[in-house]
C-alpha cells in the first residue's frame, strides 16, 4: 500500500501535488489544511484523511479530530498534527509509523524502531528553505519506508 502525506497547506495546493500522489492508495492530511476544498481535491485522487491542526477554525476546526490512530496493513500509523504531545505522553502501544505536520519542515526518521514522518509544508511557508514537499509511505516495505517529495 502506497500511502501520499500532505500537510500544512493553509488553503493553498500547489497543482504538482496531483503528479507526486499519482497510484497512492490513500492520502493522510496532517492538519492545517486551511480549507474544505483542498480535502474535495485531494478525494479526486484518493480517499483521504485528515486531521485539525492549529490553524484549523470553523467548518474543519468541528469537523477534523485531533488524531487518527490508523491501521495498514501490519502497521499502526499515528496521525497527529503536532508531535510534540506524543513526546511527552509516550505512543499507544503496537504504533509503527508517526505522522505529523506542524514545524513546516521535511523529515523522515526511525526512532527505537518507530518511522516519524513529517511531509513538511506543501503550501505555507517552509522553515528548511526546501520550498513545498510532501511525501509517500510505502507500507508494503518491510520495515515500512518514506520518503520526501519536492513540488
Amino acid at each position: 500500500m502506497l500511502v501520499g502525506i500532505i500537510s500544512d497547506t493553509h488553503g493553498t495546493l500547489p497543482p504538482s501535488v496531483d503528479a507526486a500522489f499519482v497510484g497512492v492508495d490513500q492520502i493522510l492530511h496532517a492538519g492545517d489544511v486551511g480549507a474544505p476544498w483542498i480535502i474535495d481535491h485531494l478525494e479526486t485522487i484518493a480517499p483521504v484523511i485528515a486531521v485539525r491542526g492549529n490553524m484549523d477554525s470553523g467548518d474543519l476546526g468541528w469537523r477534523l479530530p485531533e488524531q487518527a490512530l490508523l491501521r495498514f496493513g501490519t502497521y499502526r500509523v499515528l496521525m497527529i498534527h503536532h508531535a510534540a504531545s506524543l513526546l511527552r505522553d509516550g505512543l499507544p502501544p503496537g504504533v509503527s509509523v508517526v505522522v505529523s505536520g506542524h514545524t513546516h519542515r521535511a523529515s523522515v526518521q526511525s526512532v527505537d524502531g518507530v518511522l516519524y514522518v513529517n511531509p513538511g509544508s506543501a503550501g505555507g511557508r517552509s522553515r528548511d528553505g526546501r520550498g513545498p514537499t510532501v511525501a509517500l509511505l510505502d507500507c508494503a516495505a518491510e520495515p515500512p519506508a518514506a520518503r520526501i517529495i519536492e513540488l
